[in-house]
């Protein structure tokens, strides 16, 4: 789930595709994907969640004809790697049905030079694991309670031995599945805040209300650690359609749980994020207009602040693009990211300053391409607009230092339209 550090310098004008579905989130009344359900408004939740959400999370995927069931049945079919490659194909005959060119071919007849490369690393993004309580539609890495792969505490080792040699690294992004659940993240939590990194957790909310995680919030706020929450809505019935039954609630409980420690409290130090993806096949409002009716809603019903929102836009890979692709609408959505294409994204796209390490130590430009598998350290790669070179396996085993990184060729694909469209994904 992309950069967070800084929001994009890029605030120009959005185009008139970008405009379409998501400015009503500027009226009172309505936001984004919000204003396409019912508002919940003026009642506190129910009593504190108890139990684990697992039991939920699985009996939705088990549910006759769910989009899990079919798309399991296809996994099974196909394998992996050709439902990954039949997804590319998809994407590109949607581009070529549009008359649109490969993305770096694209960025090329922009202007841009090419290949994008790698800058100094400035984040190292590590996803601890797949497991996870929830199994939401938009999931580019398809977590869920039936994932398994997990780091390893010999990766978590030599990943602190090469963070306390890359001093250029000032944030260590953990994310997973439900990054929590994962055996590896409170050692990495310990060892890169002892090494006076910053550190976000990407955090569900749900999760706090796991057995087990009772003294979650205390440890985050006891490491100083920067919580990065996923909240895609301020109304019930959108966030328990795009992230599953009941999650509205717990999501609100563990807000209001994390308030409590100090996060997002005025002076205490403790930063407290949203993030905000679409509910739909639009792209994402402004963040300053969205975050003004974030803070108002969830203050005036629930009495809960937080710090910044960021938006995501929904990346047209894995659940969300078969979710689009037996809608009939991936055209039109590659059509709404081409459309809305802004040049002056792509120097700050997360990429170029960014590495994305897998649960099994393999090296990524980004999340977005370890759900593709998409290694980096691989030189060129599906339009990346660079020559194909002999690399080592490019597993963060093989380096000592994220600095041997600086320079790399970036990968790049038919996907990192979704990154430049607009006012850029944060």
């Amino acid at each position: 789930v992309g950069q967070v550090t800084s929001m994009r310098a890029a605030k120009s004008a959005l185009p008139p595709a970008t405009r379409r579905g998501c400015l009503r989130a500027a009226t009172p009344a309505a936001l984004a994907g919000c204003s396409r359900g019912t508002r919940w408004l003026g009642t506190q939740p129910e009593a504190e969640p108890r139990g684990s959400l697992v039991p939920e999370t699985l009996a939705e995927m088990d549910s006759a004809g769910s989009e899990f069931q079919q798309n399991a049945a296809e996994l099974r079919a196909m394998g992996k790697q050709r439902l990954s490659l039949q997804e590319r194909k998809r994407r590109r005959r949607a581009l070529d049905a549009l008359g649109v060119p490969d993305f770096a071919a694209f960025l090329g007849q922009q202007g841009v030079s090419l290949p994008l490369r790698k800058e100094a690393v400035t984040m190292l993004q590590l996803n601890v694991g797949l497991l996870c309580n929830q199994a939401c539609t938009h999931c580019h890495v398809e977590s869920s309670p039936r994932r398994t792969e997990a780091m390893d505490e010999r990766l978590v080792e030599h990943i602190l031995r090469v963070l306390a040699a890359s001093p250029e690294v000032e944030t260590v992004d953990i994310t997973g599945g439900a990054p929590e659940m994962t055996p590896a993240f409170w050692p990495l939590v310990r060892g890169a805040r002892a090494l006076g990194k910053e550190v976000i957790d990407r955090c569900n909310l749900t999760v706090l209300f796991e057995p087990g995680m009772e003294r979650l919030p205390d440890f985050l706020a006891e490491h100083g650690c920067r919580v990065v929450a996923s909240l895609p809505c301020y109304s019930r019935e959108n966030v328990d359609k795009q992230r599953g039954n009941k999650v509205f609630q717990r999501s609100i409980a563990g807000l209001q749980r994390l308030n409590g420690v100090g996060y997002g409290v005025e002076g205490s130090g403790l930063k407290l994020d949203l993030v905000y993806n679409p509910g739909g096949a639009f792209l994402p409002p402004p963040q300053d207009v969205l975050r003004e009716a974030y803070a108002r809603e969830l203050d005036a019903n629930f009495g809960i602040v937080f710090n910044e929102l960021f938006t995501i836009t929904n990346m047209p890979i894995k659940r969300y693009a078969d979710h689009l692709h037996k809608a009939g609408e991936l055209q039109a959505y590659m059509q709404l990211l081409v459309d809305s294409f802004n040049v002056s994204t792509v120097d700050h796209l997360m990429c170029r300053t960014l590495v994305s390490v897998g649960h099994d130590g393999q090296m990524y430009d980004c999340d977005f391409n370890m759900a593709l598998d998409m290694a980096s350290r691989g030189g060129g790669g599906e339009a990346s607009g660079a020559p194909q070179l002999p690399r080592p396996s490019g597993t963060i085993l093989d380096i000592s230092s994220l600095d041997e990184l600086r320079s790399d060729a970036i990968r790049t694909g038919t996907h990192c339209f979704g990154c430049t469209a607009g006012s850029g994904s944060t």
